[in-house]
């Protein structure tokens, strides 16, 4: 047995210098981690460096690793190309914070300047670090845009912390938010909706008349779609999770967030950003949150 052991190790060492030389080149950037170490207080200080950074055009205040990894709409970009080094005129700001995963999400709305958008931007961390910065910008022609409507719309709806008796465990929130996704290809998924519940999508909204007893179950689209490269973020303390993830398929498909707001183990809330990749543009919202051209609610 010990000579088969031996034999064994020697065949492994063996054959790892060969397998190497037949791999992928290293990565230039710095990995992420499967179990990352930060607190909450570094992520907080992360999000208001990146808002600032919008702000003013300047990512430099942001505590950048070495080998910081930067994507825009899920391709990456040179650090000098992305949208952060755009000032903006900032109408509304808000951040998720995921202590366990290290990562952030923050929602930025611009209506005002030369140009509107709706960004979502991601930061990974690490040992205090940033390892990767992570934005989906939207503006005319993504899917159900309107600035003006996202911000009206988010101005409205409460976002704040959650008592403890309103939290729902994380495991049940990535359950929940699957089982919407998992909905645009099999209709039978259960959905925890509760009431009263709006969906903000790109500028569209299923509440517009502060229905106290409106619902989130307007329906999804027909057919059969996978939502696949699903990647969470929860905050626990203020009950919400985003996900990362793409319509269709895994390196061309629509990049998308979906953040879901879930009190009392139901999901009360729901944003929604999809950047359209191809020539042809999507359906727009109007400024009071309705399809422009379409029916009345989202389907």
């Amino acid at each position: 047995m010990l000579k088969k052991l031996a034999l064994a190790a020697l065949l492994f060492g063996a054959s790892t210098p060969a397998l190497a030389q037949g791999g992928p080149p290293p990565s230039p950037w710095a990995p992420l981690q499967d179990r990352p170490t930060c607190t909450r207080d570094q992520l907080k200080a992360a999000t208001a460096a990146y808002v600032e950074a919008q702000r003013t055009g300047n990512i430099a205040g942001l505590p950048l690793h070495e080998k910081v990894r930067f994507l825009e709409n899920m391709s990456d970009v040179e650090r000098g190309a992305g949208l952060w080094n755009t000032a903006l005129p900032i109408g509304h700001a808000m951040s998720f914070h995921d202590d366990k995963r290290c990562k952030t999400f923050t929602e930025i709305i611009v209506t005002e300047g030369a140009h509107q958008y709706v960004i979502g931007t991601r930061l990974y961390l690490h040992d205090g670090k940033v390892l990767r910065v992570d934005s989906l910008v939207t503006d005319k022609g993504d899917w159900l845009f309107n600035a003006n409507a996202f911000l009206k719309y988010t101005k409205l709806e409460d976002w704040s912390d959650l008592f403890k008796y309103q939290k729902t465990a994380p495991a049940e929130m990535i359950r929940g938010a699957n089982a919407y996704l998992d909905g645009f290809a099999d209709k039978f998924t259960d959905i925890p909706w509760g009431t009263p519940c709006a969906r903000l999508e790109g500028g569209a909204y299923t509440n517009r008349d502060g229905d106290p007893h409106a619902s989130c179950e307007v329906g999804l689209p027909p057919g059969v779609l996978y939502i696949v490269n699903r990647d969470y973020l929860i905050d626990e303390e203020k009950g919400v999770i985003n996900i990362y993830c793409r319509f269709g398929n895994s390196t061309s498909g629509m990049p998308d967030s979906h953040t879901f707001r879930f009190i009392d183990g139901k999901i009360r809330g729901a944003h929604t950003l999809s950047v359209n990749l191809g020539t042809a543009p999507s359906p727009q919202a109007d400024d009071n949150g309705g399809i422009v051209g379409g029916p009345p609610g989202i389907n």
